[in-house]
């Protein structure tokens, strides 16, 4: 029995540092933007916001996008107020001078996903020929809108993902987030650097509008809360493979929070995880089972290693052979991002990476989670 399982875990084992091998590929594959030669912008932009609940952090948000070295003639800013229940709406009516506009979702209709609720609609009223998506809560520099078109115009892309990390972290576990959470990004722009689409996140995310409708949107995937961002770059890569592409570029950088408590962050990952069996790629969701059962093929190894020191070897060279790999993968994806001091947290991030990867991928899928003051699935 002991061998049988040996065997497996080694199995799981190769895959995952295949998977790795892959990511450090597809990494290394992206290139460092180009400018237009002209410098001359000709593309329409539409910067889109679902706000709720965000009168800490709007304002800061609002600011930035209208600081933003982009022509001011060729960029339009919705921002939707999900029924809030503070300040949002107010905040964000006072910037109507400086042309932000302000949608209101009506409060009748219930609905589980009312995030793409509320980005289709502010889409149905833009007048861009690119969609830029953002949340409430990010900051972003003054050349934000100006790389990411430079791309769209020279690159010819349909979809862009770019670049989100946390920043202002103040305890250990906010900065153990950033490095989850770089791992989590390197993983999407890794996919699209070999030429396949996997994940992305709303927080910085780009596409064509015509392209938006072409897929028919949200729908086939608005039973869902979650999946705004991933489920709609599936869609479009199903459609258009190998015309997503990712920014590589620290002026494409939007800064966001890490969550304070770990209540907040196992809910943000349960949903996160929710909309990983709705992906039009059977072969990535393929994928990320495996890399479950290699989780939980080290919690066994451990726990079995208790009672038999063959079993506890094993379980010492998976996390070795774990740390190392994942090493070689995040040292870049951290130097693009100018954290690397984070990087010896890695030691203390993998018990924990492993106990969290089995967790999630139990609740996710599982069970319904709040999000935004609602329960939602």
């Amino acid at each position: 029995m002991i061998t049988a399982y040996t065997y497996l875990a080694c199995i799981l084992t190769g895959i995952y540092l295949l998977v790795l091998l892959y990511l450090i590929r597809g990494w290394s594959a992206l290139q460092a933007p180009k400018r237009p030669v002209t410098g001359r912008f000709k593309t329409k932009v539409t910067v889109l916001i679902a706000a709720r609940d965000e009168e800490e952090n709007i304002a800061e948000t609002i600011n930035d996008l209208l600081a933003q070295d982009y022509p001011k003639d060729l960029t339009e800013i919705i921002i939707v107020d999900d029924h809030s229940t503070d300040r949002t709406a107010e905040i964000i009516a006072s910037y109507a001078t400086q042309g932000v506009g302000l949608l209101q979702l009506e409060r009748n209709e219930i609905l589980n996903s009312y995030k793409k609720k509320a980005i289709t609609e502010a889409i149905a009223i833009s007048t861009g020929e690119l969609m830029v998506a953002t949340d409430a809560d990010c900051r972003m520099g003054s050349k934000w809108l100006s790389s990411i078109v430079s791309y769209y115009e020279t690159e010819n892309p349909v979809m862009i993902s770019s670049p989100v990390t946390y920043f202002k972290e103040i305890s250990l576990f906010e900065r153990l987030q950033t490095l989850e959470f770089s791992y989590l990004i390197g993983l999407g722009a890794s996919f699209i650097g070999n030429g396949r689409a996997s994940t992305c996140n709303g927080a910085n995310l780009a596409y064509r509008k015509d392209v938006f409708h072409e897929v028919g949107g949200f729908k086939g995937i608005d039973d869902l809360a979650s999946g705004d961002d991933e489920l709609l770059l599936q869609k479009i890569a199903m459609v258009y493979p190998g015309k997503i592409g990712f920014l590589k570029s620290l002026d494409a950088v939007v800064y966001t929070y890490a969550k304070p408590d770990l209540q907040s962050f196992l809910q943000q990952r349960r949903r996160w995880a929710s909309k990983s069996t709705k992906y039009k790629d059977k072969k990535v969701v393929a994928l990320a089972v495996c890399i479950w059962f290699f989780n939980l093929s080290m919690l066994i190894s451990l726990g079995w290693g208790f009672f038999n020191s063959r079993v506890l070897l094993l379980f010492a060279l998976q996390i070795l052979l774990k740390f190392l790999f994942e090493l070689a993968f995040l040292a870049p994806v951290m130097a693009f991002l100018k954290r690397l001091k984070l990087l010896p947290l890695l030691l203390l991030l993998e018990p924990m990476h492993i106990l969290y990867m089995v967790y999630v991928g139990l609740m996710g899928n599982a069970r319904k989670y709040v999000w935004k003051g609602r329960t939602v699935r």
